[in-house]
């Protein structure tokens, strides 16, 4: 079938039930007009905010405002997704966006009216029986009161925020619209425009010249913009100094780590204990250089496919039921869930004309999650969909254990669930192979997952930590600082084993990341939690899957660390990243068995 199914031939048993959430546009439109009056409700609040009934009465607006905001745009977007073409469903994603701005904007004086009021009577606030509800947030609240401003200082700070996003913007451009990639010549000899998408494609190549020429092409366009390059991320680094001086925090990374009220520790522990497991990935070096057949590794060798043409045809109902068997460990209350998704029009499953491209799950509170797939029927799409049904029942048991405020789940919790899911799903096909060469090619997709998660995005971490700190002491972060730095990481992580090219020396020019400023440390801490929640559950059984459970239900109702450590992962010690590698240890011990 290579013609695309329009969006109105998709049939209904492949298609989520939106009806779910609203049963039709009348009761879109209902909603809309009902929110758009509530947010005129706000200005009674105004000037007002200073015992404890009024704010409760604010609290509990602005709750039912957000949750009836977040519906409409929830909807609005994915009924744009199923057809991004459809005019209809444009427009409405665009109402429904400016509704999202109008009620940040309207509620946006509540925080800082409540900060406002003396310390002594916040405390009176936090402790009245009338608000023990909201205490998480009144609590929250003051924990941010040392680092708020007096109003004309917010207010100035408002105004430099526009600023303040010119480093990533001006990269964006550059990165995105004015860097022009040679030709280099593809597997049939022909020559083709490096882009930004073609060149992971170009790496995964067994031809090595295809390989070693994109690699060079891709770093020597960047070395030409340096200088421009440099001062883009320089620019980045001092606004990030700037604010952190200006909110009086020690240092730009405790700053960006106070959002989740997270400790040094856990980013120092994160890189310390990676140290400590790097001949582990000298020794996935050398058996990736025996496997490829080469005198040398290089760095353009990294994403070589290993396993000669392999192909798993998967279907979407196999899929489903390998995902389901994988599960089994966390027991019947969850596969009961799974079940319910898999049957009740949680899921999108194929791609048709002008739909959304990815996967991805959301939803609002007060519904069942949804999940867009567009799949394939191979491997890839088989992880993607116990991935995608790892967020969805994260979301689904937050949502049915926590009230609407204490539901969502941070960003450095999101990736725990869905990761989860992949561990055992991987796990399970392990045992279940009984063919070498299968064994292989999934061992090593299992491996590389842990190179690019936790090794890779270590090292960018470590990089963002040392850029600052010596920018805090003074130094200019010239292009030659920069580079150096960059390439000595890549020497400590890769080791001796392999040939660190100095056309590496370039690639933090071309990390959009680094302009979201020790972003990239989550990916590695929660697949590493993951990791670690996995080895639990495969050896304790039951007590490690009621644990397991209890992160699921938490939610957003505690800060992130002190849900993680109830559940057993204790992120602020080095336990969980070693946990996590000696799963690494032991897939390298199982690959260097079958490359005898």
């Amino acid at each position: 079938m290579n013609q695309l199914a329009k969006r109105s031939e998709v049939p209904a048993e492949h298609r989520w039930k939106l009806e779910d959430l609203f049963a039709d546009q009348a009761a879109w439109d209902k909603e809309y007009q009902e929110t758009k009056q509530a947010l005129k409700q706000l200005e009674q609040f105004h000037g007002k905010l200073s015992d404890a009934a009024t704010i409760k009465q604010c609290f509990e607006l602005e709750d039912d405002i957000s949750l009836h905001t977040e519906r409409l745009y929830v909807y609005a977007n994915m009924k744009h997704h199923e057809d991004m073409a459809d005019p209809t469903y444009q427009a409405l994603s665009d109402k429904s966006i400016k509704l999202s701005v109008e009620a940040n904007e309207a509620m946006s004086f509540i925080s800082p009216e409540i900060l406002s009021l003396p310390s002594e009577k916040l405390e009176q606030l936090v402790a009245d029986p009338e608000l023990a509800f909201y205490k998480r947030t009144l609590d929250e609240l003051i924990r941010q009161k040392q680092h708020v401003l007096g109003k004309s200082e917010e207010a100035l700070l408002a105004q430099v925020g526009n600023l303040a996003q010119a480093p990533g913007t001006i990269f964006g451009m550059l990165n995105n619209a004015d860097l022009k990639f040679p030709k280099v010549k593809n597997e049939q000899g022909e020559e083709v425009e490096l882009t930004h998408g073609r060149y992971i494609q170009f790496l995964e190549s067994r031809n090595r010249d295809v390989r070693r020429e994109a690699f060079k092409a891709m770093y020597d366009t960047y070395a030409k913009q340096k200088n421009t390059l440099a001062a883009t991320l320089a620019a980045n680094v001092n606004k990030n100094l700037f604010y952190a001086k200006v909110r009086k925090y020690p240092s730009a990374l405790e700053m960006s780590l106070f959002g989740d009220n997270i400790k040094k520790e856990v980013y120092t522990n994160l890189i310390d204990t990676i140290h400590e497991h790097l001949p582990l990935m000298h020794r996935y070096m050398e058996l990736r250089r025996k496997l490829l057949k080469v005198d040398e590794l290089h760095m353009y060798d990294l994403f070589a496919p290993l396993v000669e043409e392999f192909d798993m045809n998967i279907s979407y109902e196999e899929a489903k039921k390998t995902v389901t068997d994988s599960l089994k460990p966390l027991g019947e209350d969850y596969l009961k869930v799974l079940q319910e998704g898999f049957d009740n029009g949680w899921i999108d499953i194929y791609e048709n004309e002008g739909k959304r491209s990815g996967a991805y799950s959301w939803g609002a509170y007060g519904t069942h999650p949804y999940v867009l797939l567009n799949h394939k029927d191979n491997l890839n799409s088989m992880f993607t969909l116990a991935h995608e049904m790892g967020h969805a029942l994260h979301s689904y048991l937050s949502d049915t254990n926590q009230p609407y405020r204490y539901a969502q789940y941070t960003i450095f919790l999101a990736e725990v669930a869905s990761t989860l899911n992949e561990a055992l799903l991987m796990d399970y096909m392990l045992n279940k192979s009984s063919d070498t060469k299968e064994k292989m090619y999934l061992l090593t997709y299992y491996m590389d997952q842990f190179r690019t998660t936790v090794f890779r995005q270590t090292m960018f971490a470590e990089f963002e930590k040392i850029v600052h700190e010596k920018a805090e002491q003074g130094e200019s972060l010239t292009p030659q600082l920069l580079s150096q730095i960059y390439y000595d990481l890549n020497k400590l992580y890769y080791g001796d084993k392999m040939v660190v090219d100095q056309d590496i020396e370039m690639e933090w020019a071309r990390i959009p990341h680094f302009y979201n400023s020790f972003y990239v440390y989550k990916y590695a801490t929660g697949f590493s939690a993951a990791t670690s929640f996995a080895k639990q559950i495969l050896e304790e059984g039951q007590p490690a899957v009621d644990r397991y459970l209890g992160f699921l239900k938490s939610g957003g109702s505690d800060y992130s660390i002190n849900i993680l450590k109830r559940a057993g992962v204790d992120m602020s010690s080095p336990e969980p990243i070693r946990q996590a590698m000696s799963v690494f240890k032991d897939l390298l011990e199982q690959m260097e068995a079958l490359a005898q």
